[in-house]
């Protein structure tokens, strides 16, 4: 019997991992402490998923400003480091490699989440969606817009953010750069309509994000960074102008970073009618991108042996099958029935639909 390309080993940045399997970044919102920090149950829970060839954690805000979601994680405090380190040691005990992912929502948050204040964008524009705050879902807000000198503290607090990782044990770190978050809310022409250096042409409106690589890379190390992008995203923000144009002159930049990967998201729904949109993202940008590529969204077992076999991706990401199944990796090579997630426990907080899903192993017991 051939072995599975998603179960061959692969190396990826300083990394040599036993599989092709990634745990993608998923919001569990679990922190139900003042500090925002992980706790032991967070330990648990990625712990129970070590046999991942990669574990990327949930995104964590690199500072109180970058908030958008109840009781989300961040990287920006002491016990927030003292929170994550208890993580990263849980998942080392067991052999795994996990990277966190670094976040700012921008302008996808509220100002009850700032004592009044109004979140930060690139620019002015209300994303017109909901928030969803300890009161419950709201309507966003017009944001403000970032002075010139408070986009270079962002990217200030992205490098101290990557710094405070090191110090939380972890492998590395993914800068997350999609979903219509603040680092897309910058390269989108919709929602960027600055008039100084990062505003303007798509290299200007790229300028955010690779100043943000430059700091992070500067500080831990290209073979310690990932970027997650989503070319083919509506969600958050609209379409660019020329989508196409757009992402491919960044992803085609990020080839020289020599990063430990790009991660990218594959669209959702019928995307036919907007003009100069990737439909076939991973297809697409493996001619682009020269680096290691992760692949993510709508994959299951066949489908990613298939896109590693056809080489447009190298690994590839799981969410909602790793949820449920903390022993993917091992159903995948049984070819075991998976179990499915129950969307109502995937934000409750707590242990139910958290940490108390069966292993095989259990469901034999």
């Amino acid at each position: 019997m051939h072995t599975q390309p998603l179960l061959t080993p692969v190396k990826l940045g300083r990394h040599e991992l036993p599989n092709r399997v990634v745990m993608a970044p998923m919001t569990r919102s679990r922190a139900y402490n003042r500090d925002q920090a992980p706790t032991e149950l967070h330990a648990e829970y990625y712990a129970q998923r070590a046999s991942a060839g990669l574990i990327i954690t949930e995104g964590s805000q690199i500072s109180p400003q970058g908030v958008g979601y109840i009781h989300t994680p961040g990287i920006h405090s002491q016990a927030q480091i003292k929170g994550w380190k208890k993580v990263s040691d849980a998942v080392h005990a067991r052999n795994g490699r996990i990277f966190i992912q670094l976040w700012h929502v921008g302008r996808i948050s509220h100002p009850d989440f700032h004592n009044g204040a109004l979140p930060v964008a690139p620019s002015a524009i209300n994303p017109d969606t909901k928030s969803f705050t300890p009161q419950g879902l709201k309507d966003t807000v017009t944001p403000r817009a970032l002075e010139t000198r408070e986009v270079r503290q962002v990217v200030q607090d992205y490098a101290q953010a990557a710094h405070n990782a090191m110090q939380a044990g972890f492998d590395g770190v993914e800068i997350h750069g999609a979903n219509g978050y603040l680092i897309e809310q910058f390269l989108r022409d919709a929602s960027n309509t600055r008039n100084d250096e990062y505003g303007g042409s798509v290299p200007n409106r790229a300028r955010f994000l690779f100043d943000v690589v430059d700091a992070i890379t500067d500080s831990i190390g290209a073979d310690r960074v990932g970027v997650r992008l989503s070319p083919a995203n509506t969600w958050n923000v609209p379409a660019d102008s020329d989508t196409r144009a757009l992402y491919d002159f960044v992803i085609g930049a990020l080839s020289s970073y020599e990063l430990a990967y790009l991660h990218l998201r594959e669209g959702q729904g019928d995307l036919s009618a907007i003009p100069n949109m990737v439909t076939r993202v991973a297809e697409h940008y493996r001619t682009v991108y020269r680096g290691t590529l992760i692949t993510n969204t709508g994959y299951d077992r066949d489908k990613g042996n298939a896109v590693i076999a056809n080489g447009h991706a190298d690994l590839v990401a799981y969410g909602a099958l790793f949820i449920a199944n903390p022993d993917l990796v091992e159903r995948f090579r049984v070819n075991a029935p998976l179990a499915q997630a129950d969307q109502n426990t995937f934000y409750q907080g707590g242990a139910r639909g958290y940490v108390d899903y069966p292993t095989l192993q259990a469901e034999a017991a």
